[in-house]
């Protein structure tokens, strides 16, 4: 279903400037943008301090952060969502909460390298990506080898990726990739309601809906290693 165009879209996003880092594409061919074109963030000018940074690449309505953010004040969070009708909920909704840990990326993922520093992202979260299950759009999961390369390139030594899907053969996927590029998969569970990490998970929009239609949530993290860098 076509998601309708928020009503007073583009005065809204103006209006949310002061979250909002970048927008769009930086040129039409998104491979030449991620090969060459750099306009990296200064952290300590956007968030005033010199706080670890974690990202979540699909940000959707920003439920998930905006409460990472509530509970993390001494992190610093970096929202990516590309669709600027979904990203605009996020920035009004982190906005009207008063949150200053928080910003927005409203870009497609494969440009993230031309606006994130190398190596700075402690923590990379990937909360119900489009499974995308047909073999031709492969390359656009967002755990694809393609991705996962984008992330080495961000991620810290040793950092993070956390990811939860509703999808058992996407997770089964996501595990292998993780693998194949050089992170080891730790914590997997594949009823993250029933196991040890239930507690302190944060239940997203899709994560209530899903839950409510009873189906089991699946939960890893990937670790880069040291080795693979």
């Amino acid at each position: 279903m076509r998601m309708h165009k928020k009503r007073n879209l583009e005065p809204r996003m103006e209006r949310c400037a002061e979250v909002l880092l970048v927008r769009g594409r930086p040129c039409k061919n998104l491979k030449e943008a991620a090969e060459n074109y750099r306009a990296l963030l200064d952290y300590p000018s956007i968030f005033h301090n010199e706080n670890p940074v974690e990202l979540e690449v699909g940000s959707g309505n920003g439920g998930f952060l905006l409460e990472k953010a509530k509970r993390e004040k001494a992190t610093n969070f970096l929202a990516a969502e590309v669709c600027s009708n979904v990203i605009l909920t996020a920035m009004e909704r982190t906005m009207a909460a008063g949150l200053s840990n928080v910003r927005f990326l409203n870009v497609p993922a494969e440009t993230l390298p031309c606006y994130i520093p190398p190596k700075s992202v402690r923590k990379l979260y990937l909360n119900f990506s489009t499974p995308l299950p047909e073999k031709s759009r492969e390359k656009q999961r967002l755990t694809s080898s393609r991705f996962l390369a984008i992330y080495r390139e961000l991620l810290t030594d040793g950092g993070e990726i956390e990811q939860k899907t509703d999808s058992e053969e996407f997770f089964d996927y996501s595990i292998a990739r993780y693998e194949e590029a050089g992170f080891t998969v730790k914590d997997v569970t594949r009823d993250l309601h029933a196991s040890e990490y239930a507690a302190e998970n944060i239940v997203t929009e899709y994560e209530a809906n899903f839950l409510s239609q009873g189906k089991k949530i699946f939960r890893c993290v990937a670790v880069l290693n040291a080795r693979s860098l």
